[in-house]
C-alpha cells in the first residue's frame, strides 16, 4: 500500500486516509492554512489570500450573523476549512470533477479536527447551514474586493451583502507569519470562552 500519510511540523504524522484526533494540533492547521491560498491565489495584492485569514473572517461573520451564539460554534466556523492545511483549497469546479473522494477525505478530516477540539464530529445541520451562511458572505466580500468580480457578477454568483452586517470589515492581505499568530490566538480564545 501506498503511503497515506504526511509528517507535520509538530512532528506528528497524519494518516490522510484515517486520521484521529489525537494527529491533529491547532499549530500545523494555523501553520498550514496560512500558507494556503484561497481562489488558487488568483486575488490581488502582493500576498495571497489565505484559507487562515478566510477562517477568521467567516468566524466573524458567523457571530455578526448569530449574536450571542455558543462559543463552540463560533470554534466550529473558525475551523470549518481546517482539512484544507492538509488537502488544499480546491475551487468548487475541481472539487465537482473530483466527486465523492474528495469529500470522502474531506469529512473523515473534519471529523477528526472536530473531536480534537471538543466539537462533535458531526456538526447539528442547523449550525452547519448558518457557518455555509457565513462563508458565502465572505465569498462575496472576497470575490468583488480581490479576487476581480464585478459587483454585479458577485450577486449573481453569492448574493447581494447586507451593508450593515459587513460594515467595517475588509479583505485584508498579511503576510503568512501574522495570519498564523491571529488564527492561533482567535483558536486560544474561543477555547478559553469554552472553559470560562
Amino acid at each position: 500500500m501506498k503511503r497515506a500519510w504526511q509528517r507535520m511540523l509538530s512532528g506528528r504524522r497524519l494518516d490522510l486516509l484515517d486520521p484521529t484526533p489525537v494527529d491533529i494540533e491547532i499549530e500545523d492547521i494555523a501553520h498550514g492554512l496560512a500558507f494556503v491560498a484561497r481562489w488558487n491565489g488568483q486575488t490581488k495584492g502582493d500576498y495571497a489570500y489565505s484559507v487562515a485569514e478566510h477562517s477568521i473572517l467567516v468566524e466573524a461573520l458567523f457571530a455578526r450573523m448569530n449574536p450571542g451564539i455558543d462559543p463552540r460554534w463560533r470554534l466550529a466556523a473558525l475551523l470549518h476549512d481546517a482539512p484544507e492545511y492538509v488537502l488544499g483549497d480546491m475551487i468548487s469546479p475541481v472539487k465537482a470533477a473530483i466527486g465523492a473522494g474528495y469529500g470522502e477525505l474531506d469529512a473523515r478530516l473534519t471529523s477528526a479536527v472536530h473531536i480534537r477540539f471538543g466539537l462533535p464530529a458531526a456538526l447539528p445541520a442547523p449550525i452547519k447551514k448558518a457557518i455555509k451562511a457565513a462563508d458565502t458572505v465572505s465569498a462575496r466580500l472576497e470575490a468583488e474586493q480581490i479576487a476581480g468580480f464585478s459587483e454585479a457578477e458577485a450577486n449573481r454568483i453569492f448574493g447581494r451583502l447586507d451593508p450593515g452586517l459587513v460594515r467595517g470589515l475588509a479583505i485584508r492581505l498579511r503576510p503568512p507569519a501574522e495570519v498564523r499568530a491571529e488564527f492561533t490566538a482567535r483558536h486560544q480564545s474561543l477555547l478559553t470562552a469554552l472553559s470560562g
